[in-house]
């Protein structure tokens, strides 16, 4: 059974075995969460990006999966790349966005993490409205099969935080 629990913060300052990247495909970086990681974590998580392009993510990652690094300066082992849906408002794209959530946690069981930290994603620059994202989170995560025993929402504001503990219950 996995936990869920929510906290108001920054999740680049989470200790746990794997933060989640909200990251755009190209993996080298960019703004909010992403910038924050690349930032915080420094140049090893760049490098580590910058090789995965080198070989099997040569045109960048698809949207709805995800990809594991080194965490480099970060209070955790790994950092699990996912690339979130640009919202629409005409095209549901909301399978994509379920799909960030539980890949990420099937690499997250494959390199054996049993704490895992995640972004609202999509939920930022991608525009994606904050109920909706915090409703496919939870129920994403609820009905994923995992090994990993605690899932902490780190939320970046009290708006997020408030539409993701509506959904937890």
């Amino acid at each position: 059974m996995t936990t869920l629990t929510l906290v108001q913060g920054d999740i680049t300052g989470m200790r746990v075995d794997a933060i989640v990247n909200a990251a755009n495909s190209s993996l080298l970086g960019g703004g909010g969460v992403d910038g924050a990681i690349h930032r915080r974590g420094g140049p090893e998580i760049l490098a580590a990006c910058r090789a995965l392009r080198a070989s099997p993510y040569g045109k960048g990652l698809a949207t709805g999966q995800a990809v594991a690094t080194t965490a480099g300066a970060l209070d955790a082992r790994w950092v699990i790349h996912t690339v979130g849906p640009v919202y629409s408002r005409t095209e549901d794209r909301s399978a994509l966005l379920a799909s960030c959530y539980r890949e990420s946690l099937r690499v997250a069981d494959r390199l054996g993490a049993r704490t895992v930290a995640f972004p609202a994603v999509s939920a930022g620059s991608y525009g994606w409205p904050m109920d909706d994202a915090a409703r496919i989170a939870v129920d994403t995560v609820r009905a994923t099969e995992t090994t990993v025993t605690e899932v902490t929402f780190v939320l970046f504001d009290e708006r997020a935080y408030t539409a993701f503990a509506a959904h937890r219950g």
